[in-house]
């Protein structure tokens, strides 16, 4: 299964502005979801579920509409599930080069906090925190990512 992220637009099937229900219904082609919120403190709802080797997470800031999609690599991942950005699989090609890549598309990447770099113009970030053992370049940091996040674009 492959997941094709479209920045700012969304993730496959699952699209930034999308109703509710709507959320809800793609997400359980993926499996059985679990929702959270809203809570006294916030009207953020999360749809989450597990899909083989990934968390993936709607989140609806208002409660109605999602705003991001963020999707989480587990440990243990599976070799059938690709997470594809401009082909690059971006759980498996080192961190570096998806930024690279992007870098060479003309897009501005910003790097100033290395764990958790973005490219604010389309509205994409991703992190390497992790605190599974897993190959790490010589600087320490992971050589590659643990999450992305698609988010519409007036998002940061």
């Amino acid at each position: 299964m492959d997941f094709i992220l479209d920045p700012p637009n969304g993730v496959s099937a699952l699209w930034i502005g999308m109703g509710y229900e709507q959320a809800l219904e793609v997400i359980s082609d993926w499996g059985t979801p679990s929702v959270s919120g809203p809570y006294a403190h916030t009207s953020t709802v999360k749809i989450r579920v597990d899909y083989r080797s990934m968390d993936i997470l709607a989140h609806l800031e208002d409660g109605e509409t999602v705003t991001a999609i963020e999707l989480w690599r587990f440990e243990e991942d599976s070799p059938d599930v690709r997470v594809l950005l401009e082909g690059a699989d971006v759980f498996r090609t080192p961190a570096r080069e998806v930024l690279r890549q992007q870098a060479e598309r003309g897009r501005r990447v910003d790097e100033s906090d290395p764990e958790n770099p973005v490219i604010p113009e389309v509205t994409l970030a991703f992190t390497r925190e992790t605190g599974q053992d897993v190959p790490r370049e010589l600087d320490g940091l992971p050589m590659y990512f643990t999450s992305v996040l698609v988010a519409g674009v007036d998002y940061y």
